[in-house]
């Protein structure tokens, strides 16, 4: 069966142009011209990958991405935007997009990021798969098949990028990640030398898991260097 797109624009040549050289490309795609109906879509119908457009009417781009991801819709979303705005592409990384493209760009690219993303998204399947087996490191009990977490058995949630950010850093444990380590293992992307994402992630992590953000004993800092993940019972 072949894998299904939802396109979102409100520029009705550009949603022409896609779904032409998506469909030459062997999958299948729906269409939305405005935010509501991209997330009534989404959130009605399985979709394997949302290519969104950041300004539409009724609701933007980026608000669409945040409400999916609120609800735990993890379909993989290619950001598009008129805008080449560096705050932009780091707040809609943050908000839980897989990537982004900036206008002008030729269908072939986006195609080209479609089949990159997908490869990538049934790669960290898989792998989840491999190791589904309960992760503990002190309080924190990690379910990697679930994609959940306790802390004193206390139930968190977290943003899919938060938990496969959380997963990654345990599957480490005691080794020091830099933060181009992190935004390429986590975000797979090569977002020159720009990490900010990382830290807000960190930042958010901090608050759902450390006991006292100030003096954290799960995600440590390592100036000049990155994060490192520990077990604080380790030395008890």
């Amino acid at each position: 069966m072949a894998q299904r797109i939802l396109i979102v624009d409100d520029e009705e040549s550009i949603v022409t142009l896609l779904k032409y050289n998506i469909e030459q490309s062997g999958f299948e795609t729906e269409v939305a011209y405005t935010g509501r109906e991209a997330l009534d879509q989404a959130n009605e119908q399985s979709f394997d990958l949302i290519v969104l457009d950041v300004m539409l009417p009724e609701m933007d781009g980026m608000e669409v991405c945040k409400q999916l991801r609120q609800k735990q819709v993890d379909t993989p979303i290619l950001m598009l935007t008129a805008k080449d705005d560096e705050f932009d592409k780091v707040l809609g990384l943050e908000l839980g997009a897989d990537d982004y493209l900036t206008k002008p760009f030729s269908p072939r690219e986006v195609v080209a990021r479609i089949k990159a993303i997908l490869r990538r998204s049934i790669a960290r399947v898989n792998e989840t798969k491999d190791d589904m087996e309960e992760i503990a490191l002190g309080d924190l009990k990690i379910y990697p098949e679930q994609y959940e977490a306790t802390i004193k058995g206390q139930g968190l949630e977290f943003t899919p990028k938060e938990f496969e950010l959380l997963l990654y850093l345990t599957k480490n444990k005691g080794r020091v990640l830099s933060r181009d380590q992190l935004l390429s293992a986590v975000w797979n992307y090569d977002f020159v030398g720009d990490t900010r994402i990382v830290d807000v992630h960190i930042s958010h992590l901090r608050e759902k898991i450390e006991p006292d953000t100030k003096k954290p004993v799960y995600i440590k800092t390592i100036r000049g260097l990155g994060y490192k993940m520990e077990d604080p019972t380790r030395d008890a």
